[in-house]
């Protein structure tokens, strides 16, 4: 699972060369928003059978559902496959949206379990003449890629129209490749989140903290109570380049944001080395990481959220970061959102909190009547509000009822994303060439899990960094 991936970031709208910057006012805004939403004691319910952040399945269907509001072919006898990196519940969920379109069209269609980097699976899928009919591909930088390749189909009338009556401009013009649509962002992040065990908290006599200052105040205090104070998932390449980018947004701003985004800036840059110097005031202090370093390159991300929320009031780990996905993990522990499992919003380091997002496109491979329809479904409400009501779920269109999610803490997340409208900030590394930003053991990944084992070496990290990124971004 990755952001599935990733993060709830605010900014502007973005097109092919990535994201317009933003005025501090309107940032400021947006993550004032978020920051109010996500600050209040939480009391949602806890996890249900599928696996989502809350119970209240029936509540789901007594006041969530959206019923039909849009007009599906019949498409009995016709075959699709549709290939993702999901696992676990969200896969399970995801069936569920699959399993109503089956229904409702007679198609039958099969979940091709994808891995990361979805890419150059599908790459391997189409080399041997059997490509998935449809691919959720979680970076804008991965749609580009798969346009640029001609393997991409641009979506046709229906689509594109179920898309512009559902979405903001912002999250249309992210699923774009030089003017044309060809992704349909089903499914959103919000990645600018930390979650923590309330027991622990209260055992260390601990609060929310607003600012970076205040979180490491916070971490001292947890483990002066006899608690490690983070679980970090550094096997999983992808959660450290969350780390970094929600203290650079929030450090350097979106401006600088946008120029790193983009490679318009190097990597060698003064305020990465600020970043990366921030960061190791967390990452640098071995007793501060569950197993610490060479523990936290070896814990994979599920691991990174069940382990913080298992062990009665002495789990592995006081607090874990990552998006708002988290509630389908605690899902598969006996921990309650809201009660046991509470979250705050990434805190300021600059002068306002990061609010960063990730995403998964839907885009179709083998263009066909089906295809287009199950496009078009997923950019309805319709089946965003299936998934919704299972949890551990967030849909940027913007007709989604907030009565669809099944508890309150899920409600004003996916409140926050759709008020931001456009102004709202994909994930960096999402951005980037998939070599760089998106790749296992290689790129970002790999330069920043070196780091995470040796927080110390920042000039060197920085030199790793721009070097793989000039290679990548041929500039």
């Amino acid at each position: 699972m990755r952001r599935t991936s990733r993060n709830f970031r605010i900014r502007g709208a973005a097109g092919r060369h990535g994201p317009v910057p933003l005025s501090r006012r309107a940032v400021r805004a947006a993550a004032a928003l978020a920051a109010g939403v996500l600050a209040v004691s939480l009391t949602a319910c806890g996890g249900d059978d599928d696996g989502g952040g809350g119970g209240g399945d029936d509540k789901g269907k007594a006041s969530g559902d959206t019923g039909t509001t849009v007009t599906l072919p019949k498409l009995d006898g016709q075959t699709l496959e549709v290939a993702a990196v999901w696992t676990g519940a969200e896969q399970k969920n995801f069936k569920q949206v699959l399993a109503e379109f089956e229904k409702r069209t007679g198609a039958k269609v099969t979940f091709v379990p994808a891995q990361d980097p979805i890419i150059n699976f599908l790459g391997s899928k189409i080399a041997g003449g059997a490509p998935p009919d449809v691919a959720m591909l979680p970076q804008p930088g991965a749609i580009k890629q798969a346009v640029e390749r001609n393997w991409a189909k641009p979506l046709g009338p229906e689509a594109t129209k179920e898309l512009a009556k559902n979405y903001s401009q912002g999250w249309q013009d992210i699923g774009k490749v030089d003017g044309k649509q060809y992704g349909v962002y089903y499914k959103a992040a919000n990645k600018s989140l930390i979650w923590y065990n309330a027991q622990v908290f209260e055992n260390a006599g601990a609060s929310e903290p607003k600012t970076w200052d205040e979180l490491l105040n916070t971490a001292q205090m947890v483990y002066d109570s006899g608690v490690t104070p983070f679980s970090v998932g550094g096997a999983d390449g992808w959660t450290l380049t969350d780390w970094f980018e929600n203290i650079y947004l929030s450090q350097a701003g979106p401006e600088k944001y946008d120029q790193l985004a983009k490679h318009e800036i190097k990597w060698t840059d003064p305020s990465v080395k600020e970043a990366l110097t921030t960061l190791a005031e967390v990452w640098g202090k071995k007793d501060y990481l569950a197993g610490g370093p060479d523990g936290a390159l070896q814990t994979e991300f599920p691991a990174s959220v069940t382990q913080t929320f298992t062990g009665g009031d002495q789990p592995k780990a006081g607090m874990v970061y990552e998006g708002d996905f988290v509630q389908v993990n605690i899902g598969e522990t006996k921990a309650e959102v809201g009660t046991d499992a509470k979250v705050f919003p990434f805190p300021a380091v600059g002068d306002t909190p990061p609010v960063v997002s990730g995403g998964d496109a839907a885009v179709i491979l083998e263009d066909s009547e089906a295809a287009q329809a199950l496009v078009t479904f997923l950019a309805s409400p319709d089946a965003a509000g299936i998934q919704a009501k299972l949890g551990g779920y967030l849909s940027p269109n913007k007709n989604v009822p907030e009565s669809a999610y099944p508890n309150e803490v899920q409600q004003k997340m996916a409140k926050a994303l759709v008020d931001a409208g456009d102004d709202f900030r994909f994930d960096m590394s999402d951005q980037a060439p998939q070599a760089f930003g998106g790749t296992p053991g290689k790129g970002e990944w790999k330069a920043l899990q070196d780091f995470l084992k040796n927080p110390s070496d920042v000039a060197g990290t920085q030199a790793k960094l721009e070097a793989d990124a000039a290679a990548a971004y041929g500039n």
